[in-house]
């Protein structure tokens, strides 16, 4: 089955808008334009009332007026008392949630990349990958990065990513999954912070802060297509805010997406079973910069390098009510459904002539829920403490499909398939205790905090149509077949510390320290102190030092899969299995980092800020792709972990034990990695009278990883050049964003440039004598390349706003990979976390609120 993906009608939204009876708000709200601080260190917008982020929060609004100062923003993410972003010993960066509607962006991972220079991810995520959206903090994996919801851990995506890649591996967190219109704003903290919330927070935390409004509401509708008139985008939202009897409040939030395919694959003139060149080979080769040999056969267009397509249905909710003036009960949650399909490879006629004589291009599919529910209870007066008491239950369910496929081994064979579903969930409780105490020797009081939680994880693996996995599989994804199918579970335990205040008037620090059990990774010990100098209102200098870890998912630990294409098959084996066993694998260990940074907080005028902060994050035991084995005993680990292997692959393998046509890797704790970076930030309010107000931004991410040590087995790197790339180089070194935002009465008008620094990789040979080397690749750089994106913006009435905007709005792409690497018509690197290669997209929103 497809899913039918087609144009909305925008003027029927807007009719639909406008018939609504939404002119019944007693006093109807002014469009507040406060979409100043896309990259800065806080947002004009950044309230803070009772967010459940385990710290002692009360009701505060901070300043809205434009030129208000960046640094009053109310954050509490990096400590366990309130604070403004001005006053933290940590780097944290606050996004309003109207900034990240004003990108015109269908996902908020994609408006997280357009707003935040430290954040990115894979340009194209092949097979599975493009089904998550995962988003890759200072260069390292997703993994890396911790995602809170109000302060509460989010559980991960039960997709892990299977290809070759920095996120090979990863089941990050699929922001994507939490609609977009109940977000008042983000913090992200760029700072280690295992020491105080756990695993997974190496390079940062993105806390997600929802709505807690108790009137009034937002319908939207966003479209958009790119220049070249694929890739139509359609956004509708809706959200509301209801008063619970006057003690409470309870925001909904609906939003429904559907992306279509944007093809960025040229024509395929690779496969030369077809004959000679062609004069339509030579002049597309020479139009594109191609050197000779020219490559051969007919102008196939594959659409394998392409965007998924996909619809997706989102809820959430958000929900707190006062028993008593310090007793208040909340709750929230999301649930997610997402339909998606991706391009495989073509596969030529002789797979298959009789039902595909044209050849065919596989689709792979996914059918998602994911859903998550909060609740709990806070008492600001227990005995003198504040107590907050939650649980959280969450989890991913993803069922896998392939459709305009074959099982080529199989007589009558069907041409789709269920090939399996993995799923995940987590519950955690969470005890939390808070209390300041007045210490003589200190100048404020000392904040003192300490908690509990206990988690269990779950992951799961569900075989799918016999027909999808017997005799090889189903060509492009064999299905999960009952050997690697199974359940796994673990227990954790945590307890931890957490000491704040100020020593003297300029003087603060935080102290904070965490002891983790894992039931299969063992125990952790973890400590963090940051401290804060400030020589005068206008210079300050903050520094921190912490240890961190992320634990192997039980994906990483327990996940297998077999890809096989009409001439070879590759496997992956559990590290704990007894055919990677048989191989030299290990038991996977717990990844763990030490992380650096110093910053210096600058206030040269009123109206402008600035912030510099140097890190260096060190991980130990990396989890890697490793042990690839290839030819005979490939064939013998895939057999013991109970793989079909296909008989024209264990025949290739008899021929020739050390082919590659037949490999098999695992995961390993194999590398230690050292990233250095700076980040910058700077924002600055203008006021010109009556032309108006303008808010400049500058904002920079520099950063380089490199690698301090690789394991070795046998007397060979466990880990090749073009792997080691994935890990050092595919991320920009440098990604600079600079603009800012003009408004005056009823106008408004954001621009930004971006410029995404050089990436570099080692491209695989597809065609010519290098091609069947082993471990032979091309040294490829990604030039640096300059984007811009803009929206003008303009309020009809008080309720209504009409927007218009582009994003790559000069429709730059990336640089062209050399013809020798280019897979199927494959014209860009897939592997860069550069700017991506749909080009300039162009989309209009109209929004009221009331």
């Amino acid at each position: 089955m497809k899913v039918r993906l087609t144009r909305c009608s925008l003027a029927a939204a807007v009719l639909s808008v406008l018939s609504m009876n939404l002119a019944t708000a007693a006093t109807p709200p002014a469009w507040a334009d406060d979409t100043s601080a896309a990259t800065s260190t806080s947002s004009n917008t950044a309230t803070s009332t009772n967010t459940n982020t385990n710290t002692n929060t009360t009701s505060s609004t901070p300043p809205n007026p434009a030129n208000a100062s960046q640094l009053d923003a109310v954050v509490v993410t990096g400590g366990r008392f309130e604070t403004t972003v001005g006053q933290s010993t940590t780097p944290v960066t606050v996004i309003s949630g109207a900034t990240l509607q004003s990108t015109g962006q269908a996902n908020l991972r994609d408006a997280l990349v357009q707003l935040s220079p430290s954040i990115s991810h894979t340009s194209y995520g092949a097979d599975n990958a493009e089904f998550t959206d995962e988003l890759q903090l200072d260069g390292l994996s997703p993994d890396h990065v911790l995602v809170l919801v109000n302060g509460k851990r989010r559980h991960g995506s039960a997709n892990i990513v299977q290809d070759p890649g920095l996120d090979q591996g990863s089941t990050g967190v699929d922001i994507d999954m939490i609609p977009t219109d109940l977000i008042d704003h983000i913090e992200i903290l760029r700072d280690g912070a295992a020491a105080q919330y756990g695993s997974d927070a190496i390079a940062g935390v993105v806390n997600i802060i929802l709505k807690t409004k108790a009137s009034g509401g937002t319908v939207s509708s966003t479209s958009g297509q790119t220049y070249k008139g694929d890739g139509f985008k359609n956004t509708e939202t809706a959200s509301v805010g209801l008063s619970l009897g006057g003690n409470g409040y309870l925001d909904l939030s609906a939003e429904y997406d559907r992306i279509n395919h944007a093809i960025r694959t040229g024509p395929d003139y690779a496969d030369g079973l077809y004959g000679e060149n062609t004069p339509a080979a030579i002049a597309y080769v020479n139009a594109n910069g191609y050197s000779p040999p020219y490559p051969v056969g007919p102008a196939y267009k594959n659409p394998w390098s392409s965007d998924t397509a996909s619809t997706r249905q989102l809820f959430g909710f958000n929900a707190g009510y006062d028993f008593t003036d310090n007793v208040e009960a909340y709750a929230f949650g999301t649930f997610g459904h997402r339909y998606a399909e991706s391009y495989e490879n073509y596969r030529p006629p002789y797979v298959d002539p009789e039902v595909y004589p044209n050849g065919f291009v596989p689709i792979f599919t996914i059918d998602e829920n994911d859903y998550s529910i909060t609740g709990g209870v806070m008492d600001d007066n227990f005995f003198g403490w504040s107590v907050d008491l939650s649980t959280t239950y969450g989890g991913d369910r993803d069922n896998l499909g392939l459709v305009h496929s074959v099982n080529p081994s199989l007589t009558d064979s069907p041409t789709s398939f269920g090939i399996g579903a993995t799923s995940n969930s987590q519950l955690t409780g969470n005890l939390d205790f808070t209390r300041p105490f007045q210490v003589s020797a200190f100048a404020a009081p000392l904040n003192f905090a300490f908690g509990f939680e206990a988690r269990r994880d779950t992951f799961q693996i569900q075989p799918g149509d016999p027909s999808s996995y017997e005799d090889g599989g189903a060509s492009s994804e064999a299905g999960f077949n009952p050997y690697n199918s199974g359940q796994w579970s673990r227990n954790v335990t945590a307890a931890y510390i957490d000491l704040s205040t100020h020593i003297t008037d300029k003087w603060q620090t935080d102290v904070a320290g965490r002891y983790e059990h894992y039931s299969d990774a063992g125990n952790t010990r973890n400590a963090k102190v940051s401290t804060r100098y400030d020589f005068t209102p206008q210079i300050a200098l903050r520094a921190s030092a912490s240890t961190g870890f992320h634990a192997p998912s039980l994906a990483e630990e327990h996940f297998s899969s077999l890809a096989v294409t009409p001439d070879s098959a590759s496997a992956q084996l559990p590290s704990d299995s007894a055919g990677a066993a048989a191989l030299g694998a290990q038991p996977l260990k717990p990844e763990k980092a030490t992380n650096l940074n110093l910053g210096l907080v600058l206030n040269p005028l009123d109206n402008l800020n600035i912030t510099a902060d140097a890190y260096q994050i060190n991980i130990r035991n990396r989890i890697v792709a490793g042990g690839t084995v290839y030819g005979l005993p490939a064939v013998d680990a895939m057999t013991a972990a109970g793989f079909p292997v296909p008989p024209y692959v264990v025949a290739a393998a008899q021929a020739n034990p050390d082919t590659g046509l037949a490999s098999v890797w695992y995961f390993t704790n194999g590398a230690n990695t050292r990233t250095r970076g700076l980040d910058l930030t700077s924002v600055y309010h203008t006021d010109y009278g009556s032309f108006g107000k303008v808010d400049w931004d500058l904002s920079a991410n520099l950063n380089t990883t490199r690698l301090t040590h690789l394991v070795t087995e046998n007397g060979e790197p466990i880990l090749n050049a073009q792997q080691i790339d994935y890990l050092t180089s595919t991320t920009p070194k440098s990604k600079v964003i600079v603009g800012g935002t003009w408004h005056q009465g009823k106008w408004g008008v954001t621009v930004h440039e971006t410029r995404w620094g050089a990436t570099t990789d080692q491209l695989s040979y597809i065609v010519g004598p290098d091609s069947v080397v082993p471990d032979t690749f091309y040294p490829w750089r990604n030039a640096a390349i300059y984007t811009t994106d803009f929206e003008v913006r303009y309020n009809v009435t008080k309720q209504l706003q009409v927007a218009l905007g582009a994003n790559n709005a000069f429709d730059r792409y990336p640089s062209k990979i050399p013809y020798v690497t280019a897979l199927e018509g494959q014209l860009y690197d897939t592997q860069s976390s550069q700017v991506g290669y749909d080009g300039g997209y162009y989309y209009l929103r109209l929004a009221y609120q009331f």
